[in-house]
Order: structure tokens, then C-alpha cells, then sequence
């Protein structure tokens, strides 16, 4: 009888991972935000490196993002962000952003076999047929216009698909959901950010920003907005994370929020854990972010003794589910965040190959290869859809030349 069981169980995990790789194979996962290229520029590794091509977890300073890992987590879509420090103002924030949006080209261009930029979502849906993997940018940051729509105008230019109106800091136009507000909501300036983004074809992601922000967004953006990656307040209090009432909206406007992979927004246990874990390593005078075998020699003890609570992959497809469940099936994707965590990631997810797991978690919980492929990549791709019929729609309109005026 056991043995009848362990076989049934065998044929059951293999029909679950058929079904998984049928989804991929026809829609491959557009993945809605990767901090790789600002990974290289701190490590110091040039975005030409052949371990891009091989795979990167044996560099001195190890990654979670690779060629082969893509292919294996079933990627054929990647949102590469062009994340700077928030603390960085002013022209140097331009200046760093510029660079960073080269170190993107440079990225993808020693790869015409197995990489190539996109700009909409036809061009998506050719490059992922054609085997490769289609790379879009996100500027993770308002701080990064330097308060000139004429320097968000040269950011689509040259191929930049969405902006996350803040990160860690408030800004004299829009709030951060982990700082003191500054707008309490949106500015007139604002609120002159997102018809612009409308106006030029550019997603609005309201992954970083206060729930008043993000109220105000809605009730401003005529196009469906993103929130690029975050999970559900619900399952985990995390100010990054999204409460019911705006995840509704946000799928009532035909939006998506791409899940997140870092286990602080993942787990109330392990973000709990975190804090504990911090506190020790500021006690001794040690960095607390970092993880794993390059954690400082006290933290590596402390976590001998205090091992985290677990994450796994069931805990993403939760966070999946849930927002699935508030705000439509139609109101999902996945925004890992990797190479942007630390190292970190559920079990067996901590790198970009990881997530075929969740997509077997979904299957075993009865989702449908249609609600799947939606998930992997049809929910974002109508979203840039979108974007654009209202970019259409709004041509006619004069580009704005506003300067914020409190940002200067």
C-alpha cells in the first residue's frame, strides 16, 4: 500500500510539473522588477561578464540572477530596474540613473541570442517566442527626475517602461510608504507626474508609496498602474505591502501587483525575526543586512543559535491567492525583487529560477493554465497595452515643461 502511494505520488508531482512547464513554454513569466544591474555596479562586476552567461553564485560576491537561472525559472520577460539611493538628489541623481540605464543596454547587448530590449507588448510577446529574453527598464524613484518632467520625457526616450513614484524617502510631491509625508497624497506637481506618464506611454508603479499617495494615484491616473514588488498587508503588516481596499482598486482599474519574493514582506514571522536580528548586529557594531555565509562572523553565530522561520514557496502562492481573491485573478503577477534582497528568497527560491515552484503550488490548488499563463505574463502584458491606447488617446495633448518648484 505504501509503495502504491509513493507511485501514485510520483505520477501525481509529475503531471503537476508537465503542467507547469506546458504554461511556460506558451507564456513564459515577465518578471516586473530585478535590481541586477545596480548588484554589478556595487560588486564592481562590468555587465559584460561572461558569468552572466554561465551562472553567477560562484562569484565572490554571489547573485540571484544568471542567464541559466532565467531559463530555468521560466523568465522570458524582465523588468531590470535602475535603482539608485534614495539620499541621491539633484543632477547626480540624473547623472546615476543615466549610468544605470547604460549598464542596462550594456547588459543585454553581448546577448543577441539570448537577450533583447522591448518596448511594448508585442514586442514582449515576439522576443519571448523567439526563445529570448525580453528586457524592459523601471526607474525605482522619483528622486530620479530631479523635479523636470523634460528629464521623465528623456527617460522613455530611451526605453524606460515605468517609474515608481517614490522609494525609501518622501518627496516634495509624493509620499513614501516607509517615511514621514511630506505631500499627504500628491502635490498639483504631483499629480502633473502621472498625466505625463500617461500622456508619453510610461506605466505609473506604486509599489514604494503611502496608501494616501497611492489613493491619490488612482483617483488621478487615467491608465492602469502597477505595483511592480509588493505583497498583501494582509498576510504580512508591512508598510511596503498593499491593504485590501487599495488592492480592490487597483484591480478595478484593470491593474496588476506583482508579488514579491523577500521574505520580510512574505512572513510576519521572519520580518519579526529580522527586526530581533537587526538589533543584535547594531549591539555589536556589524552590518545587519546581509545574509547567508558573507554575514559577518557574529551574525553568523547569531543565526546558528536563532535560525529564521521558514518561507517557502506556498507562502508566495498565498500572498497570489489573496490578492487574486480581493482584487481578481486578472490583478496579479510576479515582481521578485531579486538581486534587490540581499541574498534572501524562500526556501529553495533564492534565485530567479525558483519560480516554477509557486506555479506548482497554484496547480495543486486547482488554478487553471488560463488564470496561470494570466499570471506568468498575460496580466502585465494587457496592462502595457493599455498604457499605450491611452498614450494613443492623449497625443494630441502639448507636453508639460513643469518644474517642481519644492524639489529644487
Amino acid at each position: 500500500m505504501i509503495v502504491l502511494f509513493l507511485a501514485q505520488a510520483a505520477m501525481a508531482d509529475a503531471a503537476v510539473t508537465r503542467r507547469v512547464e506546458t504554461v511556460l513554454a506558451r507564456a513564459p513569466i515577465v518578471d516586473g522588477h530585478n535590481d541586477l544591474p545596480w548588484e554589478l555596479r556595487d560588486s564592481g562586476v562590468p555587465p559584460e561578464s561572461p558569468a552572466l552567461d554561465t551562472g553567477t553564485t560562484a562569484l565572490p560576491h554571489p547573485f540571484q540572477t544568471d542567464l541559466p537561472r532565467l531559463k530555468r525559472g521560466g523568465v522570458g520577460g524582465q523588468f531590470w530596474s535602475v535603482w539608485i539611493p534614495a539620499d541621491v538628489t539633484g543632477p547626480r541623481a540624473v547623472e546615476m540613473t543615466l549610468e544605470q540605464i547604460d549598464r542596462v543596454h550594456r547588459l543585454v547587448a553581448p546577448h543577441p541570442d539570448r537577450m533583447a530590449m522591448a518596448r511594448t507588448a508585442e514586442d514582449m510577446r515576439r522576443i519571448a517566442r523567439s526563445g529570448k529574453v525580453a528586457s524592459l527598464i523601471g526607474v525605482e524613484g522619483g528622486h530620479q527626475i530631479d523635479g523636470r518632467l523634460s528629464v521623465l520625457r528623456q527617460y522613455r526616450t530611451l526605453g524606460v517602461a515605468y517609474m515608481t513614484l517614490t522609494h525609501g524617502h518622501s518627496l516634495a510631491w509624493a509620499d513614501s510608504s516607509t517615511d514621514a509625508p511630506i505631500a499627504n497624497g500628491l502635490t498639483p506637481f504631483g499629480r502633473a507626474v502621472v498625466a505625463e506618464m500617461n500622456r508619453i506611454g510610461m506605466i505609473v508603479d506604486v509599489a514604494h508609496v503611502s496608501d494616501a499617495t497611492m489613493a491619490a494615484v488612482l483617483d488621478t491616473s487615467k491608465a492602469p498602474v502597477i505595483a511592480s514588488h509588493s505583497d498583501a498587508r494582509a498576510l504580512a503588516d508591512a508598510p511596503r505591502n498593499i491593504p485590501d481596499d487599495l488592492l480592490r482598486r487597483i484591480g478595478a482599474g484593470g491593474g496588476v501587483v506583482m508579488v514579491n519574493c523577500y521574505p520580510a514582506f512574505l512572513s510576519s514571522d521572519w520580518r519579526a525575526w529580522d527586526r530581533t536580528r537587526t538589533a543584535y548586529a547594531k549591539s555589536v557594531g556589524v552590518a545587519a543586512n546581509v545574509y547567508g555565509p558573507r554575514s559577518p562572523a557574529p551574525l553568523i553565530a547569531w543565526d546558528a543559535a536563532n535560525p529564521p522561520p521558514r518561507v517557502t514557496a506556498a507562502m508566495v502562492a498565498d500572498h497570489i491567492a489573496h490578492i487574486a481573491q480581493v482584487a481578481g485573478r486578472g490583478a496579479v503577477g510576479f515582481g521578485g525583487d531579486y538581486d534587490g534582497i540581499n541574498g534572501t528568497g524562500p526556501e529553495n527560491m533564492t534565485g530567479v529560477d525558483g519560480y516554477p515552484l509557486v506555479l506548482a503550488e497554484l496547480v495543486r490548488r486547482g488554478w487553471s493554465d488560463a488564470d496561470l499563463a494570466a499570471l506568468t505574463s498575460g496580466n502585465i502584458l494587457r496592462v502595457m497595452e493599455k498604457v499605450d491606447a491611452v498614450a494613443k488617446s492623449l497625443s494630441a495633448t502639448a507636453p508639460d515643461d513643469s518644474i517642481d518648484p519644492l524639489a529644487r
